[in-house]
């Protein structure tokens, strides 16, 4: 039973921190083209995806990240967005990193580190060694 719960453990901590890794590379490559524009002096306004990389959207939000991620990725936000719902409402910022750290930070703390420890509290099954000298009995 431990070793499915360190599984577990572990399988969701990837997700919440593999999911925050590509947040942080989209968010790069939007500063990214946000100076480009600027340097550029265009009129153009490089859009935000802020709303698109909230962790948890509403149904309308979460149709258009859909449209704009491919399937893969889809695959991890919709898994993010499972394990860090209990986390989205407690704290309120309009910085979309604060939005996105924390509960992610919370999501690592409860399942990898809070999922390990359970798995090291759960009985182990007893092993029976024998010396190789004494009859298998």
């Amino acid at each position: 039973m431990g070793s499915f719960v360190r599984l577990a453990a572990v399988t969701a901590a990837a997700f919440v921190a593999l999911s925050f890794l590509l947040f942080a590379i989209d968010q790069s490559e939007e500063g990214s083209a946000t100076q480009v524009e600027a340097v550029e002096g265009s009129e153009g306004e490089v859009a935000s995806e802020t709303s698109v990389d909230r962790p948890a959207p509403e149904p309308k939000v979460e149709r258009l990240r859909e449209a704009r991620h491919e399937d893969l990725r889809e695959a991890i936000d919709d898994a993010n967005d499972l394990l860090v719902a209990p986390f989205t409402g407690l704290i309120g910022s309009n910085n979309i990193w604060v939005e996105r750290m924390v509960p992610a930070t919370l999501a690592l703390l409860l399942y990898g580190l809070g999922g390990m420890v359970l798995a090291n509290f759960l009985p182990k099954p007893t092993r029976r060694s024998a010396d190789w000298r004494e009859a298998p009995g």
